[in-house]
């Protein structure tokens, strides 16, 4: 493939700066940080245009928090001039990028999705069922993957596919920052061990969505054409793939495993297992059936868990009800695409939101 050029213009292009702050505000208009650079905004975009013209630009403080959903996570975010930065690169390479992952690659692309995830992967189980063999299914899951992400092994894909030093020169500031460093040891489920140098992506960064898409795009090419897999999908870092020779699975996995280790020093974690797909396919929140699809427990144990605090949070004039309408409209829409009408009705008639009642 011909190497990318002059996309650093592009970046740095006043419009593409000014569409990239409109990005970075959605729904965070009125917080602090936001309304203050929105109040010198011209100034405030020629300032960074200036710094990344001149190579002046620093990369602000990281600040760091943990999430339990649905286990330990550490996020990474950062002020609100480099999430501009960050929009203003992901605008520009994004649809560069995009053009060359697999279709059936879901996560964090527009017109794909969970939901289109679990349909494809029902659909190939109907499939094989059809022919009247029994289908099995490889689920794959990479250990810590967002923290294990090399460095130098991303540095050389993006050195492969753009051919323009000025940009390389940013994006490499934003892998490999001086100020902190990302790689998470294998077994640190608690994120209390020092950091490693040379790994790991910042959960939280925009550009991390897509480096970490880029990434294993490396795999998804390995296994459509060099191991000539048909029935193969991926989400992020989960991966499936249906078939009715359980040997064959075997083999792919062991193909699959001695890829990720040596050429995206990447490990497999203890999830990854071959099964019957009449076990059903845990995928994408969904556990999934020729027949039908339900959500797993985990996802409704996390749903429950969020209406329960919003409640709470109405209830003592934390939030308003605009804020609870896109909840509530995201978990209807995952719960259309599975098999859970008492699940829905159960959920919507606890869902009674009352001021002062908590």
């Amino acid at each position: 493939m011909k190497r990318l050029g002059n996309l650093y213009e592009q970046i740095i292009d006043y419009e593409n700066l000014w569409e990239a702050y409109l990005n970075a505000r959605k729904g965070k208009r009125f917080r602090g940080e936001v309304l203050e650079f929105s109040n010198n905004l011209e100034e405030n975009l020629i300032q960074i245009q200036n710094e990344l013209i001149y190579k002046t630009y620093e990369i602000g403080r990281y600040r760091e928090f943990h999430v339990y959903e649905p286990k330990k996570r550490l996020i990474m975010s950062l002020p609100f001039k480099d999430r501009v930065v960050q929009w203003a690169i992901y605008k520009v390479l994004e649809p560069y990028f995009d053009r060359q992952f697999i279709s059936d690659s879901f996560a964090c692309r527009k017109g794909k999705g969970s939901q289109q995830a679990a349909s494809r992967v029902q659909y190939w189980i109907r499939k094989v069922e059809r022919t009247g063999a029994r289908p099995y299914h490889l689920k794959c899951d990479v250990s810590k993957y967002f923290y294990r992400i090399d460095h130098q092994v991303l540095l050389s894909m993006l050195q492969r596919k753009i051919k323009d030093d000025d940009l390389m020169w940013l994006l490499e500031k934003i892998i490999c920052s001086e100020d902190v460093n990302f790689g998470v040891p294998l077994m640190d489920h608690q994120f209390e061990e020092d950091r490693i140098e040379g790994m790991g992506m910042p959960i939280g960064n925009l550009t991390s969505q897509l480096f970490a898409n880029l990434y294993l795009n490396e795999l998804d090419q390995f296994v459509k054409h060099k191991l000539k897999i048909k029935y193969y999908a991926r989400y992020m870092d989960d991966m499936v793939i249906i078939d009715n020779d359980k040997q064959n699975l075997n083999a792919i996995l062991e193909d699959m495993d001695l890829f990720l280790r040596f050429d995206l020093k990447l490990l497999l974690n203890n999830k990854t297992a071959i099964r019957p797909t009449s076990d059903g396919v845990d995928f994408v929140g969904f556990r999934i059936w020729s027949t039908h699809k339900k959500l797993k427990k985990k996802t409704v144990k996390k749903m429950k868990k969020r209406l329960k605090y919003l409640q709470k949070a109405y209830a003592r004039g934390e939030v308003e009800l605009e804020h609870i309408k896109p909840t509530i409209a995201s978990y209807l829409g995952l719960m259309k695409h599975a098999d859970c009408h008492k699940l829905k009705t159960k959920l919507l008639n606890d869902f009674v939101l009352t001021r002062g009642a908590h």
